[in-house]
């Protein structure tokens, strides 16, 4: 763990988190996924024991996580599963998420770029992180999304 301004961040593999800190990430995630979006999907999908997941806290206060996916034959590392808390929105948490995440996916998999598959509203908000749309808007999950790469740097 390390320690940023205002909040604590957890990097680590599924099977190191405590079955109640497993409990909040996963609860989170659905709290905001399927019944916040109204998307009813599988959340759990079978990814999380082979993804690094991080987290934003603050104490034993779950404040944000995303998923971190390591390179694979068809895909560049990736950064998903991007929540934060809505207890503890407006506070530039989702910024500091995938800024962190970033800094993972670098420090795991240096010389790659990162993909996202992105809310199609969110692109400015991931272009701001240096993220570039390289696909058409589709659904996914009833969501309009779109791919996003953030080249080397």
């Amino acid at each position: 763990m390390t320690t940023a301004s205002t909040y604590i961040v957890d990097v680590r593999r599924l099977e190191e988190f405590s079955a109640l800190d497993l409990y909040a990430m996963l609860k989170m995630r659905v709290d905001v996924f399927v019944v916040e979006q109204t998307c009813p999907y599988p959340e759990l999908d079978g990814n999380d024991p082979d993804c690094l997941h991080l987290r934003l806290m603050d104490g034993d206060d779950l404040l944000a996580c995303a998923r971190l996916w390591r390179p694979t034959q068809d895909h560049l590392p990736r950064i998903g599963r991007v929540a934060v808390s809505p207890n503890h929105r407006g506070k530039r948490l989702g910024d500091a998420l995938m800024r962190e995440a970033i800094t993972e996916c670098e420090k795991a998999y240096p010389g790659e770029a990162i993909e996202i598959s992105a809310q199609a509203h969110l692109q400015k908000f991931y272009g701001s992180l240096g993220f570039e749309r390289t696909s058409e808007e589709y659904l996914e999950d009833g969501i309009p999304h779109v791919d996003m790469i953030r080249p080397l740097r």
